[in-house]
């Protein structure tokens, strides 16, 4: 099984997941929205993207956000990054977030995120009494220093 991808009819104006650059890690993806979207100060919103893909077992693509957006308008992801498991086959939406004070308008065709191919591995646990030790230790959050 290879990577595949079925646009919506409804999206045949938009463009397909694509790299802007040739050193691009990630392809930006496309509102696909009827009409314009107005994301008010702290909303959430899922935005479709008008395409559904399928990639083989062992792989799954991250859904970030665009720095651009969360730069010049505070727009971000709250669950970044978001993560489209192999054997989904629903439409790809992302989870937009206004940190802003001010509104933010999504048009059709929008570039509102992007997203990475990932390799992954599934791995079993094995249950113990005791982990190892290490210098580090239980030391969490800032533990390391600043």
């Amino acid at each position: 099984m290879g990577f595949y991808i079925q646009q919506l009819d409804e999206a045949k104006d938009l463009p397909l997941p694509q790299y802007m650059t040739d050193g691009a890690a990630g392809m930006d993806l496309y509102a696909h929205v009827q009409s314009e979207m107005v994301l008010r100060p702290r909303q959430r919103a899922t935005v479709p993207c008008g395409f559904k893909m399928a990639m083989p077992i062992g792989f799954e693509a991250q859904i970030r956000p665009r720095s651009g957006l969360g730069l010049k308008h505070g727009i971000s992801m709250p669950n970044a990054p978001g993560t489209i498991d192999a054997d989904y086959r629903g439409e790809i939406n992302v989870l937009l977030i206004n940190h802003s004070d001010e509104d933010f308008t999504i048009n059709r065709g929008d570039r509102i995120a992007q997203m990475v191919i990932n390799k992954v591995e599934r791995i079993e646990f094995e249950q113990v009494e005791n982990l190892s030790e290490t210098q580090r230790g239980e030391g969490g959050f800032g533990s390391t220093g600043m």
